[in-house]
């Protein structure tokens, strides 16, 4: 029953999670930086359902990149969404064998560089397949493959990537505890 119990709540959290991380890119601020843009915090949910366990963080980014459909993003932007779950089944990963590299300060870097570097290079592989195949607007051919795609996509993702795992930790922290299911990744409280 207990089992049957963590299920339930399980996904219970994973959909708040999913309506959140629908929520966020529609009103949250973005930095734009022509011709890309990030939305602050819209990577939290992912993060924080990266934390819970690979279920939960494989769900969370297929439902979350598929929100990102329904509220009416061009699909170039849905397929950089739907690559979140290669980072976040990765990192969800990790964490269920080794829950304790959130403990501290060294692992926790190491381990948010990892995973947006991963982040990273699979939404400059969405974007590089849609500049070579014409399907980029005009913003991104003027600026040219290297700053375009490269530099405001790639480093601008590994950036907002970092900024958001930090923002996930930060709201980790009490969290953790305050949720009954059993969960990858324990973050020390100071």
């Amino acid at each position: 029953m207990i089992d049957k119990n963590n299920k339930v709540k399980s996904m219970a959290i994973a959909a708040l999670l999913c309506a959140i991380g629908i929520i966020i890119p529609m009103f949250a601020p973005k930095i734009i930086l022509e011709p890309a843009s990030f939305t602050l915090a819209s990577h939290v949910p992912v993060f924080i359902a990266m934390f819970i366990s690979p279920p939960v963080a494989i769900s969370v980014g297929l439902i979350t990149g598929f929100g990102f459909l329904f509220a009416g993003f061009p699909l170039v932007v849905v397929l950089r969404a739907l690559t979140h779950i290669i980072f976040a089944a990765t990192g969800s990963f990790i964490l269920k064998k080794n829950g304790n590299i959130l403990l501290s300060f060294k692992s926790t870097a190491f381990f948010s560089i990892f995973i947006s570097i991963i982040h990273a290079v699979c939404e400059v592989a969405v974007v590089t397949a849609y500049y070579w195949g014409g399907g980029m607007t005009s913003a991104y051919y003027d600026k040219g493959y290297l700053l375009s795609v490269v530099g405001l996509v790639g480093l601008g993702t590994l950036i907002h990537s970092m900024i958001d795992f930090s923002i996930a930790v930060f709201v980790w922290k009490p969290l953790q505890y305050a949720i009954t299911i059993p969960a990858s990744a324990k973050v020390k409280r100071r």
